[in-house]
C-alpha cells in the first residue's frame, strides 16, 4: 500500500510538469495523444494497403485481358500467317483502348514484339518472358523499360501443344498510384472524423473520472491512501487480497495469523506454505462466510469475497478471525465433510464400467485408505455370471481385495467364502440386512468361530476392527462388503455404520447394473456367434482367413460368409446391420439366412441384392409400430469368384468396396458402383467385374476396421492400403493378423468383420469343353469325347453315369434350346458337368405317367447326380451336375431307360 502511495506521488509531480493538475486531466491528455498516434498509423496502413490492392487488381485485369486476347478467334491463325504484325497491330490497339489497359503486346516465343499498342515498340525485345515461353502464364510487377507496370504474360498454344506466341497486357504503375492518390482525401477525412470522435469520447470519460475522483490530484489521492493504509494495518482482523493466484496485499494481523514472511506480497499463494485447503480457497474465487481452516495451532474463520463488484482489480479479498475455541466443533464438521466428499467420489468412481468384477474392485479402491485400511468384496457366483442371484446368500466368492499393504492375511481373490456360522458378524448382517460393527475383534469370539486359523492370522497382523455390510439391490442380496482397520488406526464407531450402508447401497446398484449388462451382453454374443459361420465350407476356389471381433460395449450386426456355388465358384459376402444388441444380432441372422437362400438360386450379385433390398423393405413395413425397430441401414457386399476364368463379379449396397492385393503386392480399391443401404429402394444395383490373377488377395471388411472416434474413413483407407502393401508375401492368415495389429482401435465401439480370400485358378488340364452343333447326330461324338476325357482323368468308374446324364442334357439342349450349345467338364472336389445353350426356357422335374413316352430324362439326372440345377446367364442358361469323383459300382440301368430323353420343359 505504501508502494502504491509512492507511485501516485511521482505521477502527481509528472502531471504538474505537463501543466495538468488533476488525474482526470492527465487521462484526457494521454487519450488524445494515443488517438492521434493510432489514427495516423491507420491512415498510413490504409494507403499502403490500397496501393497493394490496386496493384493486385491491375495484375488480374491484365491477366484476364491477355488470356482473352490469346484465346480470341484469329489470334493463333494470325501468328501462323505470313504477316502477323499487319493482322494483329490494329487488334492490339483496339484491345488496349477497349479494356482500359495501358498496353497490349503480341510477341514471338523469344519475346520479339510483333504488335504493340505503342507502335514505336514493334520489333523490340521484351524482357522477362521466359516463363510464358515455356507454357506457363504469369503476372508480376515489372520494373524496366519502357515503364514499370503490373503486367501479365500468357502463351498462345497451337493444337499440338507448342507455344507459337506470347500475349502481354498491363497497367503502368503510375496509373495505379494515381488511383491511390485519389483515395487519400477520403482517408484523411475519415481520420479527422475518427480523431473528433475520439476527442469527444475522451472528454466524456474525463468528465466521469473527474466526478468520481472529485477533481483530486495525485497528491490528495496519496494522502487518502496513506490514511486507508494506517487503518488497514491497525485493525485486529486479518485482511488478504489475492489476484491472479498471487498475494497482492496482507495486513499485519494476517501476517501474524498465517505466519507470513516479510516478502510474502507478490508471491504465488501456493508458495506461501499455507495449508492446502486454505490455499485452494484463496485461489478458487469462491465466496464463503466463516469457513473454518486450520493454521498451525489456530482455527481461523475465513470469509472471502470477489473484488470485481466493488470496482477493484479482479481478485479475492479474504478476512481472517482467530476462532481457536471452535476446534472441537471444527473436527466434527471436518469428518462430516470428508464423509460427504468420499460419498461423492464413490458415486463418480464406482460403476465407471459395466463389468461386475471391476465394479467390485472400484468399491474397495474408494474406501482404502480414507475409510478403512483393507476392504474385501464377495459376490454370489450367479452375479458374476450375469444371472439372477437365486442361490443362498451364505456362499459367495471373493471378488476384490484392496489394502494399504499387499502382505495382508485376508483370503485372496477367487476363494469361496462361506457365512454359514450364525455367530459371525457377516451372518448377522445378512440376516438383518444392516451393517454390523465389531469395534474390537480381539474380544469377538463369534467372529473367530467361522475360521479360527484365519482369525488368528489377522489378529497377529494387526487387524483389530471390522464393519461388514450386505450389498443389496432391489431388495436382493448380491454380495458382501467388509471394511477392516489395522495397526494404529482408530477403531470403527457407531457413526461409521450409516456411512458404510450408504456406500454399499450405491455400490450394489452399480454391481446389479453391471450384472444385467453382462447377462444381456452374454446373450447377444451367444446369439450372434451362433448365427455366424462356425466352420467355413470346403472349396478349392479361394484360400480363406477371417476375423470377427465384437464391440467391447456390446455386440453389433457385422457378419460375413463363404458360400460354395455350382461350377466350382464361390460367393464371398460381408455385411453390417446398423445398431447394437440383440435386435442387431437377430437381424444379422435373418439377412445371412436370406443371402444363403438367394444364393441357392445362383443369382448374379446385382439381382441377389435387389431381392435382399425388397426383403428388408418388406420387413421394415411389417415392423412399423413404434415398439419394433426396423433394419433400415443394413449394408451388404456380395462377390462371386470363378476359379475357371479368374473373373470376380461383385455388387454393393451401401458397403465399402473390397481391397484387391495383386500378386506383385500392389493394392487397389475397385470402383464398384455405390448404392444406398438395403431397404431404401436404391436399386436396380449394378455389377462390377474384375479379372484376378492367381494368388491375388480379396480383402472384405466392415467399417469398424477403418473408422473410429480417433480416425476418419479416408485416414482408415490409407492405413488399410499401406498395411496391405506387403510385396505379395503374406498369406490370408498373416494378412488378417497384420491388419488387426495395425488397425485395431484401443476401444472397439463397433464390431469388426474381416474376410481375406487368396484366389486360385483351375489348371487347364482339369477343364475340358466342346462346342456342339444343333444336330442330334452330334450327341454320340461328344459323349464319346467325354468318356475319353474321364479315362484320362482316371474317372472311368463313373464314366457310364456321366455319359448317360450328358446325353440327356445335350439331347434336350438340341431339341428344346437354341444355339450356341456348349459342354464343359471341370475336375474339382467333384466332377462338374455343364451344358449351356442360348435359350432361357427353364426345365423342371416331373413324374412321368406309365403311358408317357418321355419326361424321364431329368428324373434320371436327379438320381445319378449328387447335385444338379440350372443357372441363367446373359446369353441363356447352364444346366449343371455334380458327382463325387468315386462312383462305386455301376448303377443298374434297364434297357427301357436307355436313350430316354427329357420332355419336361
Amino acid at each position: 500500500m505504501r508502494g502504491i502511495s509512492g507511485r501516485l506521488g511521482r505521477t502527481g509531480r509528472q502531471g504538474r510538469l505537463l501543466g495538468v493538475r488533476s488525474v482526470a486531466g492527465q487521462v484526457l491528455f494521454l487519450q488524445i495523444v494515443v488517438a492521434v498516434v493510432l489514427i495516423t498509423a491507420a491512415i498510413v496502413a490504409l494507403a499502403f494497403h490500397a496501393r497493394q490492392d490496386g496493384e493486385e487488381v491491375a495484375q488480374n485485369r491484365a491477366l484476364a485481358a491477355a488470356e482473352a486476347f490469346s484465346d480470341a478467334p484469329g489470334t493463333l491463325e494470325a501468328l501462323q500467317s505470313e504477316n502477323p504484325t499487319g493482322v494483329l497491330q490494329p487488334a492490339t490497339v483496339r484491345a488496349a483502348v477497349g479494356s482500359g489497359l495501358d498496353f497490349v503486346v503480341v510477341m514471338t516465343p523469344e519475346g520479339v514484339r510483333l504488335a504493340d499498342s505503342d507502335t514505336d515498340l514493334v520489333g523490340t525485345r521484351a524482357e522477362g518472358v521466359e516463363r510464358a515461353a515455356s507454357g506457363e502464364p504469369f503476372t508480376e510487377i515489372y520494373e524496366g523499360e519502357p515503364e514499370d507496370a503490373a503486367r501479365a504474360v500468357v502463351p498462345v498454344i497451337d493444337d499440338e501443344g507448342r507455344v507459337v506466341g506470347l500475349v502481354s497486357a498491363g497497367v503502368g504503375i503510375g496509373s495505379v498510384g494515381q488511383a491511390v492518390d485519389r483515395q487519400l482525401p477520403v482517408f484523411l477525412g475519415a481520420g479527422a472524423a475518427a480523431l473528433l470522435l475520439a476527442t469527444l469520447s475522451a472528454s466524456l470519460v474525463s468528465r466521469r473520472l473527474r466526478r468520481q475522483t472529485r477533481g483530486l490530484g495525485p497528491a490528495e489521492m496519496t494522502r487518502m491512501y496513506e490514511h486507508h493504509d494506517a487503518v488497514l494495518h491497525a485493525v485486529r482482523e486479518g485482511v488478504l487480497i489475492v489476484a491472479g493466484g498471487r498475494l497482492t496485499l496482507a495486513n499485519d494481523e494476517a501476517r501474524r495469523l498465517l505466519g507470513l514472511s516479510a516478502d510474502a506480497e507478490g508471491r504465488r499463494v501456493d508458495e506461501l506454505a499455507l495449508a492446502p485447503d486454505t490455499a485452494r480457497l484463496l485461489t478458487s474465487g469462491r465466496s464463503v462466510t466463516d469457513e473454518v481452516h486450520l493454521a498451525g495451532d489456530r482455527l481461523l474463520a475465513v470469509s472471502t469475497r470477489s473484488t470485481d463488484p466493488y470496482g477493484g482489480l479482479p481478485g479475492t479479498v479474504a478476512t481472517l478471525r482467530d476462532t481457536t475455541e471452535l476446534r472441537a466443533l471444527s473436527g466434527v464438521a471436518e469428518v462430516a465433510r470428508e464423509r460427504l466428499t468420499l460419498l461423492y467420489e464413490a458415486g463418480v468412481r464406482i460403476g465407471t464400467t459395466l463389468d461386475v468384477v471391476r465394479t467390485a474392485e472400484e468399491l474397495a479402491e474408494v474406501v482404502v485408505p480414507r475409510f478403512a485400511d483393507f476392504a474385501s468384496v464377495e459376490l454370489l457366483d450367479p452375479v458374476l455370471r450375469g444371472e439372477e442371484p437365486t442361490e443362498q446368500a451364505t456362499a459367495m466368492r471373493r471378488t476384490a481385495v484392496v489394502g494399504a499393504r499387499d502382505d495382508h492375511p485376508l483370503q485372496p481373490v477367487g476363494d469361496p467364502i462361506s457365512f454359514a456360522e450364525p455367530t459371525t458378524p457377516m451372518a448377522a448382517a445378512l440376516s438383518t440386512g444392516r451393517a454390523v460393527l465389531e469395534a474390537d475383534l480381539r474380544v469377538a469370539p463369534g467372529w473367530r468361530a467361522q475360521d479360527p486359523a484365519g482369525a488368528d492370522a489377522a489378529l497377529r497382523y494387526g487387524i483389530h476392527s471390522l464393519v461388514t455390510v450386505p450389498l443389496q439391490a432391489r431388495g436382493v442380496v448380491v454380495g458382501m462388503a467388509n471394511f477392516w482397520r489395522a495397526g494404529g488406526s482408530e477403531p470403527f464407531e457407531e457413526e461409521d455404520l450409516a456411512f458404510a450402508e450408504e456406500l454399499a447401497a450405491r455400490a450394489a446398484v452399480a454391481i446389479d447394473n453391471a450384472r444385467r449388462f453382462t447377462r444381456e451382453h452374454t446373450m447377444a454374443v451367444t446369439l450372434q456367434r451362433s448365427l455366424l459361420p462356425r466352420v467355413l465350407p470346403e472349396q478349392d476356389a479361394v484360400e480363406i482367413a477371417y476375423r470377427y471381433l465384437p464391440a467391447q460395449a456390446g455386440v453389433g450386426g457385422d457378419w460375413f460368409d463363404v458360400i460354395p456355388l455350382p461350377g466350382a465358384r464361390v460367393a464371398l459376402v460381408v455385411g453390417d446391420v446398423v445398431g447394437h444388441g440383440l435386435h442387431a444380432a437377430a437381424t444379422m441372422g435373418r439377412l445371412r439366412t436370406a443371402v444363403h437362400n438367394f444364393s441357392a438360386l445362383d443369382l448374379p450379385p446385382d439381382e441377389l441384392l435387389g431381392y435382399l433390398d425388397e426383403l428388408v423393405a418388406r420387413i421394415d413395413e411389417e415392423e412399423e409400430d413404434e415398439d419394433a425397430a426396423g433394419i433400415t441401414g443394413a449394408t451388404c457386399l456380395y462377390a462371386v469368384y470363378d476359379p475357371a476364368s479368374g473373373n470376380c463379379c461383385m455388387a454393393t449396397a451401401g458397403h465399402y468396396a473390397p481391397a484387391v492385393v495383386r500378386p506383385d503386392g500392389s493394392v487397389e480399391f475397385p470402383e464398384v458402383p455405390v448404392f444406398p443401404p438395403l431397404g431404401l429402394g436404391g436399386g436396380p444395383f449394378e455389377n462390377h467385374e474384375t479379372q484376378l490373377p492367381e494368388g491375388s488377395r480379396l480383402v472384405l471388411y466392415t467399417d469398424g476396421l477403418i473408422e473410429n472416434r480417433q480416425r476418419d474413413v479416408d485416414t482408415g483407407l490409407r492405413l488399410l492400403g499401406g498395411t496391405l502393401a506387403d510385396g505379395g508375401s503374406r498369406g490370408p492368415e498373416e494378412t488378417c493378423r497384420a491388419l488387426v495389429d495395425a488397425m485395431l482401435p484401443p476401444h472397439r465401439s463397433d464390431d469388426i468383420a474381416l474376410l481375406v480370400a487368396r484366389t486360385r485358378l483351375l489348371a487347364q488340364d482339369r477343364v475340358a469343353d466342346w462346342d456342339v452343333p444343333r444336330d442330334p447326330a452330334a450327341v454320340a461324338p461328344v459323349r464319346a469325347a467325354c468318356g475319353r476325357q474321364l479315362e484320362r482323368w482316371g474317372l472311368g468308374d463313373i464314366g457310364f453315369t456321366t455319359e448317360l446324364m450328358l446325353s440327356e442334357l445335350i439331347t434336350n439342349a438340341i431339341r428344346y434350346g437354341s444355339e450356341p450349345i456348349h459342354v464343359r467338364m471341370l475336375r474339382d472336389r467333384a466332377l462338374i458337368c455343364e451344358v449351356s445353350d442360348g435359350s432361357s426356357t427353364s426345365p423342371h422335374l416331373r413324374r412321368a405317367a406309365t403311358t408317357d413316352e418321355g419326361g424321364r430324362g431329368l428324373f434320371l439326372v436327379s438320381q445319378f447326380a449328387g447335385r444338379w440345377g440350372t443357372r441363367y446367364t446373359e446369353s441363356g442358361k447352364v444346366m449343371w451336375t455334380e458327382q463325387p469323383l468315386t462312383g462305386g459300382a455301376q448303377p443298374p440301368v434297364t434297357p427301357l431307360l436307355e436313350g430316354l430323353e427329357d420332355a419336361a420343359w
